[in-house]
């Protein structure tokens, strides 16, 4: 049953975190694309097509392709599940479920190749010293894109494991033009047991 809740956790929390914040995400693959609002651009799911002897299905791609011209360009693989909001019509913020341990955000702008990327590896290299056995020590850590605002990324960190058995929860501001970071701490979650 423990197993069964812990594997749930991770959906239930994307499924409220599409009501909770004004940004509507929308969920791949189920969604298979997703128009930006002035409907020049579009974001395609694809599987992944391997040889034969490969092992696919699981593995999916979101695509950013203009509607006009047909270009495409592939903007990341994902395994499992990934959360997409378009914030104006130039910026994409994601979540990729990366396990049933772990999620990374990510802010794709149309007119450049490289994303930002948060992850739990990242902000350990960004948060305070202080702040850096949250991360290090709790086996379960999400880091979840809530939406963006002129320039200013706005996102969750939660998990729970050893260092923090009860859960923790941080908000969190990335801004795109200086690069700063800040956290600050949230209401604690309880973690079933």
């Amino acid at each position: 049953m423990r197993f069964f809740r812990l594997m749930l956790f991770p959906v239930l929390l994307v499924s409220l975190a599409v009501h909770v914040y004004a940004t509507p995400f929308t969920l791949f693959p189920k969604a298979g694309h997703l128009a930006s609002p002035d409907g020049r651009f579009e974001v395609r799911d694809a599987d992944r097509e391997g040889s034969a002897n490969e092992f696919v299905g699981t593995f999916h791609s979101l695509w950013l392709t203009e509607v006009s011209t047909g270009r495409s360009r592939k903007l990341c693989d994902y395994v499992g599940l990934a959360a997409v909001a378009w914030s104006s019509n130039s910026f994409l913020v994601v979540t990729q479920y990366v396990g049933k341990k772990t999620s990374r955000a990510m802010v794709f702008a149309v007119t450049t190749e490289e994303p930002i990327l948060l992850d739990t590896s990242t902000l350990i290299q960004m948060v305070a010293v202080e702040l850096r056995p949250t991360l290090r020590e709790n086996d379960h850590t999400f880091v979840e894109a809530s939406r963006l605002e002129e320039e200013i990324f706005f996102f969750r960190v939660w998990g729970y494991g050893k260092h923090d058995p009860d859960g923790f929860r941080w908000d969190c501001q990335y801004s795109l033009s200086t690069s700063q970071l800040s956290c600050k701490t949230a209401s604690k979650i309880t973690v079933g047991k």
